[in-house]
């Protein structure tokens, strides 16, 4: 009998371990790093579901996918930009689901199959410590202050960036990037390899800078602003997405709504991002204080290849 309860309670333990194991969902996110760890934290104190987490940026990120493609294991996909939302969608690869706490989220942060997880901004970020006046719009930075001061994220590594070139060019043509690459404007990397030269204090700005990783730095103290051109700049939902590859999306469905919980999106609001709800307060601009330019994200993505191929010729040596 002693063996018997033995050999019952190792199985009923390793049936545990089992359960447990199948209840793990895995998030892949291009969104900060600190972002995501505090939300899986969180989530796992208030469900008891633990979170396997990939971070990268979104280029590392589809690559893993497409790279998993025969053995698919993200549960739950939060990008830095709505059109992986209505790409993956448009192939069927979507779960279907209206969280409850998606009520007051404005609709266009939403949709049948994404929802925002909390929403960025393209702005000017400048060191006011670098000698140049205060820029107040896009154009100020082709200006001589701005000589060889200039970093742009490069829109081939950048959603964001992109959206942001398609937009002004759609406003105004080429001329506006003509005339900073006459000024000496660089293409520099990504998001954080166009900002940290400004925030060391080799360049004096930030061309289309993401809004909260400047905010955030300014709130530890660096020398650095954040401006939102009174001409207009564009904004990026980051949607969350429930693949239907995925085995856990009851789980995967409340990580959702965890995150739409006013527990999940004061962390949203917290590392300086605009919450996705209309009813979460944050102490930075919102999309109702922004000039917004409309883009027409279909129209933009069919021709994204030769948009990047117009700006390199512009950039190029």
């Amino acid at each position: 009998m002693r063996i018997s309860l033995f050999v019952m309670s190792t199985l009923a333990g390793l049936a545990l371990s089992a359960s447990t194991a199948l209840a793990d969902i895995t998030v892949y996110t291009a969104g900060p790093a600190k972002l995501i760890e505090d939300l899986a934290a969180g989530f796992t104190a208030s469900t008891g579901v633990k979170v396997n987490i990939f971070q990268a940026t979104t280029g590392k990120v589809m690559a893993r996918i497409e790279s998993e493609a025969a053995n698919p294991v993200v549960d739950v996909l939060i990008s830095a930009s709505w059109d992986t939302a209505t790409d993956f969608a448009k192939r069927g690869w979507l779960v279907p689901y209206t969280s409850p706490n998606a009520t007051s989220v404005p609709d266009f942060l939403k949709s049948d199959t994404a929802v925002a997880q909390g929403v960025s901004a393209l702005a000017i970020a400048w060191n006011p410590k670098s000698g140049t006046p205060k820029p107040a719009d896009w154009s100020d930075l082709a200006k001589a202050d701005y000589k060889d001061l200039v970093n742009i994220p490069d829109p081939a590594q950048s959603g964001s960036s992109f959206e942001l070139t398609a937009a002004l060019e759609a406003e105004s043509g080429w001329k506006l990037f003509e005339a900073l690459k006459g000024n000496g404007a660089a293409v520099a990397g990504a998001n954080a390899e166009a900002l940290n030269p400004v925030l060391q204090g080799a360049k004096a700005a930030v061309f289309g800078a993401v809004d909260y990783i400047s905010l955030a730095g300014r709130k530890k103290g660096e020398s650095i602003e954040v401006i939102f051109p009174a001409s207009g700049t564009v904004i990026a939902p980051r949607p969350m997405m429930i693949l239907n590859w995925s085995k856990q999306q009851d789980d995967a469905k409340r990580f959702v709504d965890y995150v739409l919980s006013d527990e999940g999106q004061t962390k949203v609001a917290a590392i300086e991002l605009m919450p996705a709800r209309a009813d979460i307060k944050a102490d930075r601009p919102l999309v109702g204080d922004l000039k917004v330019l409309k883009i027409d994200t279909d129209a933009v993505y069919s021709k994204r290849k030769d948009t990047l191929a117009k700006f390199n010729a512009i950039f190029a040596n």
